[in-house]
C-alpha cells in the first residue's frame, strides 16, 4: 500500500510525519551517476536537484547502517512532469545483512508519480537496496529527486557507532 503525500509546498525539513528520518546515519552508495548528479543531490533537501543514473538498468541505491536498524518506511520524491522518461516506473526494495544475501520485500509500480511517495517497509536490516528496474516511456537513465529513510518517531534509535580515534570518527558520516 502506497501513500502519496501532497506536501510539495513545505520545505523538505518541515514535512509533517509520524516518522523520523535517519538518512544521515547511514552510508550511501549508488551503482552509477552522471558527474554532479550523485548521492549528495539525493539527500540535499532540494526539489530542484536530483540523482541521475548513468548506464544500464537496474540502477541501484544502497543504504548501509552500522547496526541492524528498524526501517518503518522509505519516502521518495519524484516529478513525472519534469523528468518524463527519467521517472522510475518499477522499483524493488531489498534488505539483508550485506549485498550477497539481499531478499526482495516489496516491489512497486508507479504511474506518472508526482510528489512524495511513502513506501511502508516495517523491517530490520543492515542494508537496504532500492533497485530501479524500469522507467516510464522505456527510459534508460533515472532521476530521483529525494529519498528519506525513516524510523518511527517514538523510537530512541540514535547513531551510536564508536570509533577508537579521531581520524576514524571523521569518516563516520562521510557519504
Amino acid at each position: 500500500m502506497l501513500r502519496s503525500e501532497n506536501q510539495d509546498d513545505l520545505p523538505l525539513n518541515k514535512i509533517v510525519s509520524k516518522d523520523r528520518e535517519i538518512s544521515n546515519e547511514a552510508v550511501w552508495s549508488i551503482s552509477s551517476c552522471k558527474p554532479g548528479y550523485g548521492v549528495y543531490q539525493l539527500l540535499d533537501n532540494s526539489y530542484e536537484t536530483f540523482w541521475q543514473s548513468d548506464g544500464s538498468q537496474p540502477h541501484l541505491i544502497n543504504v548501509q547502517f552500522f547496526k541492524k536498524t528498524y526501517i518503518s518506511c522509505v519516502k521518495i520524491y519524484t516529478d513525472f512532469k519534469l523528468d518524463e522518461s527519467y521517472t522510475p516506473k518499477e522499483i524493488s526494495f531489498r534488505v539483508g545483512l550485506h549485498d550477497h544475501d539481499l531478499r526482495e520485500i516489496q516491489k512497486m509500480e508507479l504511474n506518472e508519480p508526482a510528489g512524495w511517495i511513502t513506501v511502508p517497509l516495517n523491517t530490520r536490516a543492515f542494508l537496504l537496496q532500492l533497485a530501479i528496474l524500469s522507467n516510464h516511456q522505456n527510459g534508460r537513465n533515472t532521476h530521483l529527486r529525494q529519498i528519506k529513510v525513516c524510523v518511527p518517531a517514538d523510537t530512541d534509535y540514535k547513531f551510536s557507532h564508536r570509533y577508537s580515534n579521531n581520524e576514524m570518527r571523521s569518516y563516520a558520516m562521510d557519504r
